[in-house]
């Protein structure tokens, strides 16, 4: 079974749902060649992340992503991605980058850990996020990331 899907529940920003689920499509059946996944990708705000991010992490406040893997076999992932879309933009600014730019690497973040990759000790954070770089890099040349702002804020 294949199956992918993107919900936008924020209000902060417009994005575009059907080129999120293009770019995460390309890089699961393209890249990394799953044949059997069952992913939904949440687009939430941050009163929403800071609660998932306590009673599952037991960590106070908000955070960019959390992944939740369901998957029992190696070969067929079930997750899903919980991105804070305001921890993006509050990330982009920081890093220098467009909060375009930061939603796709979460989305790249929490497809790796549904991949097994792992961030828990310093020389596994430095793999994935090398990984993490190169895939954002690859999909930077194929996609337009800008496009996934459709238009202005949502809100002011």
């Amino acid at each position: 079974m294949k199956s992918l899907r993107v919900f936008n529940r924020q209000r902060s920003r417009a994005i575009h749902r059907p080129l999120l689920l293009q770019i995460a499509r390309h890089l699961i059946d393209n890249v990394l060649a799953w044949r059997d996944y069952e992913i939904a990708v949440h687009l939430i705000g941050p009163v929403e992340m800071a609660r998932l991010h306590g009673k599952f992490l037991q960590c106070p406040g908000s955070t960019d992503v959390i992944t939740f893997d369901y998957g029992e076999k190696k070969d067929a992932r079930r997750g899903e991605i919980f991105i804070s879309v305001a921890d993006a933009e509050f990330q982009a600014r920081k890093f220098g980058c467009t909060w375009q730019e930061e939603i796709t690497r979460y989305v790249i973040h929490g497809i790796l850990h549904l991949a097994g990759f792992d961030d828990t000790r310093p020389a596994l954070r430095r793999a994935m996020k090398r990984r993490e770089n190169k895939l954002l890099k690859d999909l930077s040349r194929l996609f337009v990331l800008r496009k996934l702002a459709p238009g202005k804020n949502v809100r002011g």
